[in-house]
């Protein structure tokens, strides 16, 4: 019978399981992540996005508008928030996320987001998670927010290492 399900594809889903012991989100546990932005990463989100706003790509405009060099999209650095809840979280329905844009991002430096478990729900067999949430470069805020996800289980698929 194991045979035949192996190769029919019916087999119960292993997810959760794993000879380590499991790591369960708790409130107040902190996942991060960091990254570097790179003008190829600009290049591709603007592709998509559509947005070519000329201080993404021209620094005399960027220096014309008050900053320091071209500026990394918004959006695309709050990016890391989804990025480290699916990679712990397989299978993570976003609801909604807030975000206060703080301090400009420029190209090259490392960013590093978080989020920080706040208040969890079990909703019909799912998680309800509200996540304080954050990026940083050198210590200071660039942006904050909240994010409210639905989680298909508490128990984390990959442990996000400290930074």
């Amino acid at each position: 019978m194991l045979i035949r399900n192996l190769v029919l594809g019916r087999l119960p889903s292993l997810r959760g399981f794993s000879s380590a012991a499991a790591t369960f989100l708790k409130t107040g546990d902190i996942l991060k992540q960091a990254r570097i932005f790179t003008s190829e990463d600009v290049l591709e989100y603007s592709k998509v996005s559509h947005d070519s706003n000329p201080l993404h790509f021209d620094s005399e405009s960027a220096r014309n508008a008050g900053f320091e060099d071209r500026v990394v999209h918004g959006m695309l650095v709050a990016a890391l928030f989804p990025k480290i809840i699916s990679s712990n979280f397989p299978g993570a329905i976003y609801i909604s996320q807030s975000l206060h844009f703080r301090l400009p991002v420029y190209i090259g430096e490392e960013i590093v987001g978080e989020v920080q478990a706040t208040n969890i729900r079990e909703q019909k067999n799912r998680y309800l998670a509200k996540f304080k949430t954050a990026c940083y470069k050198d210590g200071s805020v660039v942006i904050d927010g909240e994010a409210m996800v639905i989680l298909p289980s508490l128990a984390m698929e990959q442990v996000t290492t400290s930074v």
